[in-house]
């Protein structure tokens, strides 16, 4: 999002906000007050104003105030599903105080993405030029699965991988929708609390191991994050059905050995570990 903000107070007459469209080729202002949002005044309300003769008067009779908005915590899935929806040319962003912080454009959303991609494609091209060993005779399976934050989308495909490779080598009901049931939540972890990471699997003849390493931000207490009912989700992620607290404590119960190393300001290191019958 741009935070260097061209604003206009609601007294200010669309004629001068016409003329600071121009001088910053944008198509938008928004009307603000000590930092709080009251609408905005488009291109469109400076043409209809030029043809009712109203383009001297104040930019408070005239503003649209019924305002879609995003909050800045949101991630940028959010703001592709709202230009999606709304098509709309631009987005106020607020704070969590409720005050103006940014305005996104879909320029914004494409040249983040573009970024994006880069940095993935030169992590991944580092990945591939580690080297993978396989031993089918030890009966050893493994696969890697990274993992964006707030991809809710694509959230649950490495569990999904998961249970269908223990479907295939014949694993009993039970196992399976244990290993599921922690994969899946470990998963999630990662999608919810994390900055991302990713979920490695390793099968071999004597135990699944399924394992989550993120970049952060940490875990300030490890025995508190444990605890039933425990998150640190904030509302929009709650209002999306996840952050119950459930997650940890789900994979501590149905697996055999669970270790969990984390501070605050450090990585994750996950580790859920299940005996094969």
């Amino acid at each position: 999002m741009s935070s260097d903000l061209v604003t206009a107070a609601k007294t200010e007459t669309l004629r001068t906000i016409q003329h600071r469209m121009k001088e910053a080729s944008i198509t938008g202002v928004p009307i603000v007050e000590d930092k709080r949002l009251l609408g905005i005044i488009s291109m469109h309300d400076i043409l209809t104003a030029f043809d009712e003769g109203t383009i001297d008067e104040a930019a408070e009779s005239h503003m649209t105030r019924n305002i879609k908005v995003l909050e800045d915590d949101m991630p940028l899935s959010f703001a592709i599903s709202y230009f999606n929806k709304y098509l709309y040319g631009r987005f106020p962003v607020l704070n969590k105080n409720r005050e103006l912080c940014g305005i996104i454009t879909i320029r914004d959303i494409n040249t983040t993405l573009l970024r994006e991609v880069n940095r993935i494609v030169e992590e991944l091209e580092g990945e591939l030029k580690q080297d993978v060993s396989e031993d089918s005779d030890s009966g050893v399976i493994s696969f890697q699965h990274y993992v964006v934050r707030h991809d809710f989308e694509n959230a649950g495909r490495a569990s999904a991988d998961i249970k269908r490779i223990l479907k295939a080598h014949g694993f009993d009901p039970q196992t399976i929708r244990r290993a599921a049931v922690a994969s899946y939540e470990l998963e999630m972890n990662l999608v919810v609390h994390s900055h991302g990471g990713r979920l490695s699997f390793r099968m071999d003849p004597e135990k699944i191991e399924i394992r989550t390493i993120d970049t952060g931000p940490g875990i300030p207490d490890v025995d508190k994050a444990l605890e039933v009912g425990f998150s640190t989700a904030n509302e929009w992620i709650r209002s999306l059905g996840f952050g119950a607290g459930m997650g940890l404590a789900n994979v501590q119960r149905v697996v055999d050995d669970f270790f969990l190393k984390s501070a605050k300001g450090k990585k994750t290191d996950a580790t859920a570990i299940i005996k094969r019958l």
